[in-house]
């Protein structure tokens, strides 16, 4: 019998590293199952991640306008079209692209899916490379977007229709300006390049005038930041939202009539706006015509487009910042106050914001001491955009210089608001101009004041033993005696409204301070000339005066002004109302607002009594203002 074959004996290290290789590959084959199993219970090739509700938020509203990338909507039309690693490389071709598509035989709804994505993706375009033609085009898109001339126009709850307006706008501003640093927009007939061919652009002259003035240089403020005033009014609409400045038209009487009024640094709200002829049509040739409009916010809130009533974008309170930026009526304060021959004032002071609008009742404004018309800014933006007030009112402001005695000053303000009504409404038509408030802060309130009482002879009785018939003096200051110290109210007001007003003086203008301050204001020469003389004469020995009293002198407690214009009670047929500013908590008996004390800035015979804890520039205060809306609503009904 043959014998068996032998087997090759495997020594033991040789069966243990065997071992060991076949238990690796067990584990790595464990290990390998495991992850797939794990991979496949976490993550799905689709699923969902939970969000915060600012993550989804932002996500669902992110654009080129909010955070310098296209929106999901733009996007989704690149994504259909495999566009998206193309225009990342070379934009301008795939703008071209999408531009031919929507020439082709396309349904409507896809038409304005790509003409909203053309539009934020040439804005993207514009802000990376620089080329004013890509801003421009972005507007193009956006109004063919906007107001397609068949069809319907998008769903107002479709988000794409704000973000559209504002490409718009935004691309109607970079555009004119010529790039997107530039400060000022050049407005005239001109031809602007398009990416896929020209925009013509047509202005009529007619749309640069505007109350006596003519449009001059125009500033884009929706791109301001605003600082000094509480609240950023904005109107959301269409149109490049603008400051224009003024320059005097030169023909016509209702020109130099302006001219007298409205200051010549006057910086007006106005929306620029082009109108496209067919833009959809003009895609097929590139040859677009647009009709720029302009739209000063006093005149006009709203754009007819078609069929369609379109708000306008307006940007007033950026508008009303920037007028205010260095401007010179800062440097008056101070200066008006101490040289009244040298601060030359418009006219004489009365100053107006807007153009006449027959219809609106004039509130005029009238500031305080070393003050000025800028005081009142604040309650001026919040109150112009009230929404029941707005289209009500005309809002004109009284500028004085404030150390010159306050009769003086009065004396000039009653001829000013009788001026104003017979030149703006000589034949009395306009019933409007005969219900005019009066708003006066501290002085200026004492100034309202004057214009509603009957003086009688109360303050020249007040200031002279001998009857004024019988004083002896030149015929010209004779009659500038009469005028400042014998009146009546004036008949075109009907209501005041007192802001922190010393009806019974100042306690700070018998101050040794004050009294310091006093010896610097330089009155006018002219009134100084003519009355200086009648203080050496017996008639006013008594008064142991050596010069001409200023307005601080008027506002000492103990001055024979104040204690008599104290006394004298406001027209039964004049309508008054208080805003008095204390400062601190508890009792306002004994309390200041720092320079005029509760029992001075309180009257008898007023119908509201609003107290403001408050210093004394109470004018900007939330309170004080939310008190004068209250008023002015009031009086619109004749309440």
């Amino acid at each position: 019998m043959s014998p068996r074959p032998s087997r090759t004996r495997l020594s033991s290290m040789e069966r243990f590293k065997n071992f060991q290789c076949w238990r690796q590959r067990v584990i790595h084959g464990i290990a390998f199952v495991s992850l797939l199993l794990l991979v496949s219970a976490c993550a799905t090739p689709v699923g969902v991640v939970r969000l915060d509700t600012q993550e989804v938020y932002r996500g669902l509203t992110s654009n080129v306008l909010s955070a310098a990338k296209p929106s999901d909507w733009s996007v989704q039309v690149l994504q259909r079209l495999d566009l998206v690693e193309r225009f990342e490389q070379d934009p301008e071709a795939v703008l071209a692209a999408l531009h031919k598509s929507i020439q082709q035989p396309v349904s409507e709804d896809q038409v304005q899916n790509r003409l909203f994505a053309l539009s934020e993706l040439s804005f993207f375009h514009a802000e990376n490379s620089g080329q004013p033609s890509y801003y421009s085009a972005s507007a193009v898109y956006a109004y063919a977007f906007l107001f397609p001339e068949t069809g319907a126009p998008p769903d107002p709850l479709d988000p794409r229709r704000r973000l559209a307006a504002d490409l718009y706008n935004l691309g109607l501003t970079k555009g004119l300006t010529g790039g997107a640093n530039q400060e000022e927009i050049v407005i005239e007939n001109k031809t602007a390049p398009l990416p896929f061919g020209e925009l013509k652009l047509e202005v009529s002259p007619q749309e640069f005038l505007w109350g006596g003035y003519r449009f001059k240089r125009f500033i884009p403020v929706g791109e301001f930041g605003v600082r000094g005033l509480r609240n950023r009014y904005r109107q959301a609409g269409i149109g490049a939202p603008l400051a224009a400045e003024l320059v005097p038209d030169e023909s016509g009487p209702a020109a130099e009539a302006a001219r007298k009024r409205i200051p010549p640094r006057m910086k007006v709200p106005v929306t620029a706006f082009i109108r496209l002829t067919e833009p959809r049509r003009a895609f097929i040739d590139g040859k677009f015509v647009g009709k720029l409009e302009l739209y000063p916010a006093d005149g006009a809130s709203s754009v007819r487009i078609g069929d369609r009533e379109v708000p306008l974008e307006l940007q007033p309170t950026a508008a009303l910042a920037y007028m205010l930026e260095g401007a010179p009526v800062w440097d008056f304060e101070f200066a008006g106050f101490r040289f009244a021959d040298e601060q030359k004032v418009l006219g004489d002071g009365l100053l107006m914001l807007n153009p006449y609008r027959p219809g609106r009742i004039p509130v005029v404004l009238v500031h305080g001491t070393a003050s000025s018309p800028a005081r009142w800014a604040e309650m001026i933006n919040e109150l112009t955009h009230d929404p029941v007030l707005r289209g009500r009112y005309q809002f004109w402001l009284f500028m004085y210089n404030t150390g010159q005695p306050i009769l003086y000053t009065a004396y000039l303000m009653r001829h000013a608001l009788r001026d104003i009504v017979a030149e703006l409404d000589p034949k009395g038509q306009d019933p409007a101009l005969k219900r005019m408030v009066l708003i006066g802060h501290s002085q200026g309130g004492l100034l309202a004041k004057l214009m509603v009482i009957s003086s009688g002879t109360r303050f020249w009785d007040a200031i002279s033993t001998v009857p004024f018939e019988e004083m002896e003096m030149a015929a010209q200051t004779r009659e500038l005696l009469r005028e400042g110290m014998f009146f009546e109210p004036v008949p075109t007001v009907k209501r005041v409204i007192f802001v922190a007003t010393p009806h019974r003086g100042s306690y700070r203008a018998s101050g040794y301070l004050f009294q310091l301050v006093r010896r610097l204001i330089r009155l006018p020469g002219t009134l100084v000339t003519q009355l200086q003389g009648l203080l050496t004469s017996e008639a006013f020995a008594g008064l142991g005066m050596s010069r001409l009293p200023t307005s601080v002198d008027n506002m000492s407690p103990n001055n024979p002004f104040i204690r008599t214009l104290g006394a004298i009670p406001i027209d039964p047929a004049i309508r008054a109302n208080s805003i008095i500013a204390v400062l601190g908590e508890g009792p306002i008996t004994g309390k200041t607002d720092g320079v005029v004390a509760y029992e001075s800035a309180h009257i008898e015979g007023v119908e509201s009594e609003k107290v403001v804890r408050s210093g004394h520039s109470t004018q900007g205060h939330p309170e004080t203002i939310e008190e004068v809306r209250r008023i002015l609503r009031e009086h619109i009904d004749g309440k």
